[in-house]
């Protein structure tokens, strides 16, 4: 249903329960004039003259009155003062029309009539004319009311009865009932009158009218969003005004740019991950191809019998490490992207974890005829993280000072445990240096420093940056500087876990 009909509707049927309501009040605000009327025109005419005549003739007393313009005929027994005709109301009219002073007949309704009929002080009427009082007046008259008022239908006539007491005591008029019948009531005599019937029909036809340039700029703006959607939140949408569809424009806007800021991240990752992914595969296939090249040869020489060359043996564990530590790293790089929750907390002993990662690289080491030695304290030191991690953080390291170092070099990992409850995990080489203005770029993704750290191998340069990673997320310290043998040395703060 549309927002136009719909709003119509709904004020339609709001619109009628008051319509009804204010009819009623109307006809109770009627009636109360008419017992107002009735009452004070009644006390008025006794007061008049009227006691008189009812006291001296209770048995046919009555008051006639002549029907005010308009009303049609009186009848015998209409209340009212007497009056004379005037005098062109005597002379009789010979062209058919009615006398000065009558309004018109209306013909096929029967004009109100009211009736007053006498009662002494016991609520017994002389005259044989007189209704039997209802039991609801009688009541009001017990309780010592001065007025006492009824409504009721008598043939189907809706009749208000008034039941006063005049301001004397006793005789045969002591009481005096006003009777008002009105006409028949018509079908819907009910209903309220025809004029507030026609309220909320103008009134939804208002609603319909002022709604018109509201439902045009909300089709507009249905039409902008789809637009904007079609062009991928690239075409904006109009904001005209201060009212709420201004405001739900304005909001529109702001859930777009908040689309294009997600959209535009998504496809800065989708780009990342194609580019890692094709990096990748180039970094594992040239060591994997290479790995394949001296197996191929030291399979040919076993053949033919021929000793093993020790080149050839050195260069293939070293492409075999290469691998292994890469797919260690992505697996690292992996988790460190998702976040807090994939990590593992638990005590980690460093001491078990430097030895780990020495007895790891130890064959490479001796294959490149690199010194790799340790030194740890007596007491295990324990520290609070993700063991995984650590580990591979510590083994970035080393693995990066034995295949950027020298031949005949050395590389010592050192852990400290100091008073203060904290430690502090060194890895220290004496290979070739690195410019201060290179070094803070190594903790960078995919920075591989100068040609005297990167002869050999290269790759992604995912070592140094995953050891940063892993230090931020467990409040570590990072350093990088010069060694005091020339090389580079790496340092990882912080503290120490009580078990």
């Amino acid at each position: 249903m549309k927002l136009r009909l719909r709003l119509a509707l709904t004020v339609t049927v709001m619109t009628v329960p008051g319509v009804v309501g204010m009819g009623y009040f109307q006809h109770s605000l009627r009636q109360r004039g008419q017992e107002e009327v009735l009452e004070a025109s009644t006390l008025a005419q006794m007061q008049a003259g009227e006691r008189e005549r009812c006291e001296a003739s209770p048995e046919t007393w009555t008051v006639r009155r002549a029907p005010p313009p308009g009303e049609g005929r009186s009848l015998p027994d209409e209340p009212g003062p007497p009056r004379e005709p005037g005098p062109r109301e005597r002379e009789p009219r010979t062209d058919g029309k009615p006398p000065p002073g009558r309004g018109p007949e209306r013909p096929g309704r029967s004009p109100s009539r009211v009736q007053h009929f006498p009662y002494d002080a016991g609520l017994v009427s002389r005259n044989p004319r007189a209704p039997v009082l209802p039991e609801a007046l009688l009541r009001g008259v017990r309780a010592g009311q001065g007025v006492v008022i009824h409504h009721s239908t008598q043939a189907g006539r809706p009749t208000l009865d008034v039941l006063l007491r005049m301001p004397w005591d006793g005789g045969p008029c002591a009481y005096i009932l006003a009777r008002r019948e009105e006409p028949r009531s018509p079908p819907l005599g009910g209903m309220p009158p025809p004029e507030l019937l026609v309220v909320p029909f103008f009134a939804a036809l208002a609603v319909v009218v002022a709604l018109g340039p509201v439902i045009r700029r909300v089709r507009k703006l249905t039409g902008e969003v789809r637009a904007s959607a079609v062009s991928r939140y690239q075409q904006p949408v109009s904001v005209r005004g201060n009212d709420e569809v201004a405001e739900l424009a304005r909001a529109f806007q702001e859930a777009r740019a908040e689309i294009q800021h997600q959209l535009s991240q998504q496809e800065a990752r989708e780009q990342a991950l194609r580019d890692f992914l094709a990096n990748t595969m180039h970094d594992v296939m040239t060591p994997l191809t290479v790995l394949q090249g001296h197996l191929s040869a030291m399979q040919q020489r076993l053949g033919r019998g021929e000793p093993m060359e020790p080149a050839v043996m050195t260069s293939a564990m070293g492409e075999a490490h290469y691998i292994a530590s890469l797919v260690h790293n992505l697996a690292a790089a992996t988790r460190l992207e998702a976040g807090e929750p994939q990590f593992q907390r638990a005590p980690v002993d460093l001491n078990s974890v430097v030895a780990r990662v020495i007895g790891r690289h130890q064959p490479i080491a001796r294959q490149r005829r690199i010194s790799l030695v340790s030194g740890v304290p007596e007491a295990p030191v324990w520290v609070n993280g993700d063991v995984t991690l650590i580990e591979q953080a510590v083994s970035n390291v080393v693995f990066n000072g034995i295949h950027h170092g020298r031949e005949d070099g050395h590389v010592a990992v050192v852990l400290e445990s100091t008073r203060q409850g904290r430690f502090r995990l060194r890895v220290i080489d004496d290979g070739p240096g690195i410019p201060e203005e290179e070094r803070a770029r190594l903790l960078e993704r995919g920075f591989r420093g100068n040609a005297a750290r990167t002869r050999g191998i290269q790759g992604q340069g995912l070592g140094l940056h995953i050891t940063r990673h892993v230090a931020h997320v467990h409040g570590w310290t990072l350093t990088l500087q010069p060694s005091e043998y020339g090389g580079l040395e790496v340092g990882m703060e912080g503290e120490v876990s009580r078990r």
